[in-house]
């Protein structure tokens, strides 16, 4: 995972709906991941990068079978999950699964306890599984402290290259001294260090500012292979506005994020899959540097501005509006957001305009609606007598 992983997730927007005979459409069953396996498949998700398909909680029965291992729901998943496996990979795609470093799941289901850590990966492994997120209810301190370096040796034991994602620092409140990023980065590939988002522009304000109102200790912390999770993207519910869609797009891609959707792709609207399939977006959260953005502003009149550093002498502006009234024109420049002097040009990711002939001091105006953003993708403008150094990005074209 040396760019942040991308895929489709099951819990925000189908939860632990265990319902088939009343909702079986909705349910968390074999169909529901095989429907959205092919929708990734065939509506132009995997090429985009979204290539996974994670099961989260309530997956399995409820007892482990004769030998101490899980099982699938013999009525959710009669097929079993080594089957579902091969539907993915043969179009493609990886497969992620859902356990609990404790007594119990958080929906209640069977828990992994210390004793299982080496059974539950080799049976992960067995299926054919690519990706492990692991939950930390019903656990305590002690075990998080032993249990999740455990996995993360015995996942790697298998043989198999399985993707490790550790709820383990939203447990510990997500800072130090409770916890412990050094380690987390040598034995996660990713971690949710904060609540889970809900299907509102509430949540997704309250993610944000924890992130960055903390970012001096946890921006340092990602990197490739290792990403802060401010968990799933819920573009396409109920919760947010277009506007605001595109704020949370904007946002994840400069947290170096991963973008897991957690939304239902088969009655996706348009402008939804317009902000989720946007080429720019995704290339800057995907930029191989894998450095992490900040905010770099918090202004009087609620705009915000947030930066990130990319690849090739480029980077990456949001300009977020917290305002509840009316579009507002920010007047700024380059140079007024730490920009050394020079000639730029910006690509405006969600309207597809250039603007050229950009000096560190011109003077600009954004106009941002109310809980919404514009993106830039900056770059710096050289001289086409040389054109291996003109960097033009290749959504650009």
């Amino acid at each position: 995972m040396r760019t942040p992983p991308m895929g489709w997730m099951s819990w925000e927007r189908f939860r632990c709906n265990v319902n088939c005979e009343n909702d079986p459409k909705n349910c968390i069953s074999e169909n529901l991941f095989r429907d959205m396996a092919d929708r990734l498949a065939e509506d132009g998700w995997k090429e985009m990068g979204y290539d996974h398909v994670m099961i989260d909680d309530c997956w399995s029965s409820m007892l482990r079978d004769k030998d101490g291992r899980l099982q699938p729901d013999p009525q959710r998943f009669p097929g079993g999950i080594a089957k579902l496996a091969r539907y993915l990979h043969d179009r493609g795609l990886k497969l992620g699964i859902y356990g609990d470093l404790g007594t119990h799941t958080c929906g209640g289901y069977p828990g992994t306890t210390l004793d299982k850590i080496e059974t539950d990966a080799q049976t992960f492994a067995s299926w054919g599984v690519d990706f492990l997120k692991l939950d930390g209810c019903y656990s305590n301190e002690e075990d998080q402290q032993k249990g999740y370096p455990l996995m993360s040796k015995a996942l790697n034991a298998t043989g198999r290259p399985i993707g490790y994602s550790c709820s383990w620092p939203a447990y510990r409140g997500g800072l130090p001294p409770s916890v412990n990023y050094t380690l987390l980065g040598e034995i996660c590939n990713l971690w949710r260090n904060y609540d889970d988002i809900q299907d509102s522009w509430n949540s997704v304000q309250d993610i944000t500012d924890w992130f960055f109102d903390n970012q001096e200790i946890l921006q340092p912390e990602a990197g490739p292979g290792r990403w802060n999770d401010p968990d799933m993207l819920i573009i396409g519910n109920f919760g947010l506005s277009v506007d605001q869609s595109r704020s949370q797009m904007a946002l994840w891609a400069i947290m170096a994020a991963p973008l897991i959707m957690s939304n239902n792709l088969r009655t996706l609207s348009s402008e939804a899959r317009a902000i989720l399939q946007n080429r720019a977006a995704i290339a800057i959260n995907q930029d191989p540097m894998g450095v992490q953005g900040r905010r770099l502003l918090q202004e009087r009149s609620l705009i915000e501005v947030y930066w990130r550093p990319l690849s090739q002498s480029a980077s990456a502006l949001v300009f977020l509006s917290r305002r509840q009234d009316m579009p507002y024109q920010y007047h700024t420049s380059l140079a007024k957001l730490n920009y050394t002097a020079g000639s730029y040009e910006a690509y405006d990711v969600f309207t597809g305009k250039t603007l050229s002939g950009l000096s560190a001091t011109t003077e600009f105006t954004v106009s941002i609606n109310p809980s919404g953003v514009v993106m830039w993708y900056v770059y710096p403008k050289m001289h086409y007598e040389d054109p291996q150094d003109d960097v033009i990005p290749s959504f650009h074209h």
